[in-house]
């Protein structure tokens, strides 16, 4: 019989693994209470963690509120 391995996490870091896996670029802005989401990605992709598609994520950190709202609208 098969056993399941269970990982307990924070929404956070749950996130950041989404985000981490599905993004070629991951634009951080670190704001309280979401400083710990571009933590966790700036974390992997400099420890060459990659992505769906075998790539690594570029992490670009925003200097300011606006500039995160632009990355995210395009």
């Amino acid at each position: 019989m098969q056993t399941t391995r269970w990982l307990m996490i924070d929404g956070n870091e749950a996130t950041a693994t989404i985000a981490h896996r599905l993004s070629e670029v991951c634009a951080i802005y670190p704001i309280t209470p979401a400083s710990a989401m571009g933590e966790w990605a700036d974390e992997w992709s400099a420890q060459g963690r990659t992505n769906l598609w075998g790539t690594v994520p570029h992490i670009v950190e925003m200097q300011s509120e606006g500039g995160a709202a632009g990355a995210v609208h395009g």
